[in-house]
């Protein structure tokens, strides 16, 4: 069975559609049908010579290596549009600033296979540096997003080195983005800390996150150390809203929050360990 444009009205109907066989991209898929999964723990199986092999969603690297997949699976099934919303929301609070995305220079973080940098070519941008810690996500986007970033970098940013530091800072970066990177132990606090404080005081952050995990019963580490930035006044929020991420594989909206600020000033290690209190 293959989708239509046509969307199914209600979970119910989505579910019952998503136990067969989807033809949206290259390889067909299918979803579990029976199983209520947390989002850490979604799953399809993807049918390729012959064979059905399961994948599982946040196993990024297996995902990657096999060209079309990720788009496949959450771009035309899943229904994501987190890059070029974040894109788009940025665009707008940089229009009423009047400073042209031209003029960004961006730290794309947690790039994957760099379909936020290509939203951000789309407006214009052209100075853009992915990093991951995947060496598959830079190998993806090489194949598949060649003209998107002016470098690409393989780093733990939770180990960076004096050198790569030096060398980060040596670009007058102005802007950072984490679209869908944050939350689920991707990208913890202590490298959220170091990318952020790569960024020039005035420059531009763009984030994204699952919207349980800024409440204050947040697991996640980032709900005390957004707020406390807000607080303390390190960034100014520009826009902060509620917004469709994409669908679960039951069909039921998975909500996230997409913040646009502006840097204030750096953060501190004293910030960062009361976050993680």
């Amino acid at each position: 069975m293959t989708l239509t444009k046509s969307l199914p009205k209600t979970p119910k109907e989505f579910r019952a559609e998503f136990v067969d066989i989807i033809n949206t991209g290259p390889f067909p898929i299918r979803f579990p049908g029976a199983e209520n999964l947390n989002q850490d723990k979604e799953w399809c199986e993807v049918q390729m010579d012959g064979e059905w092999k399961k994948i599982r969603f946040h196993d990024y690297a297996s995902v990657f290596k096999i060209p079309g997949l990720y788009e496949t699976i959450f771009y035309r099934t899943l229904r994501c549009n987190s890059p070029a919303r974040i894109a788009g929301v940025l665009n707008d609070v940089l229009k009423e600033h009047n400073f042209p995305a031209q003029k960004l220079r961006v730290l794309d973080f947690g790039a994957g296979n760099g379909m936020a940098g290509e939203a951000l070519q789309n407006l214009g941008t052209r100075n853009i540096v992915g990093v991951d810690i995947l060496p598959e996500a830079r190998e993806a986007t090489l194949r598949d997003r060649p003209w998107v970033y002016n470098d690409y970098l393989i780093r733990d940013f939770t180990q960076l080195s004096a050198e790569d530091t030096e060398k980060l800072q040596q670009l007058r970066l102005n802007a950072l983005i984490i679209v869908a990177a944050l939350g689920f132990g991707d990208i913890p606090p202590k490298a959220f800390y170091e990318a952020y404080n790569l960024i020039e005081d005035g420059g531009w952050i763009a984030f994204n996150i699952k919207e349980d995990f800024l409440k204050a019963s947040g697991r996640s580490g980032f709900s005390g150390l957004v707020n406390n930035m807000i607080r303390g006044e390190l960034m100014r929020v520009e826009l902060y809203r509620r917004y469709q991420h994409r669908l679960n594989v039951m069909g039921h909206p998975l909500y996230y929050i997409t913040v646009v600020a502006q840097k204030q000033k750096s953060l501190s290690l004293a910030d960062l360990k009361q976050a993680e209190l």
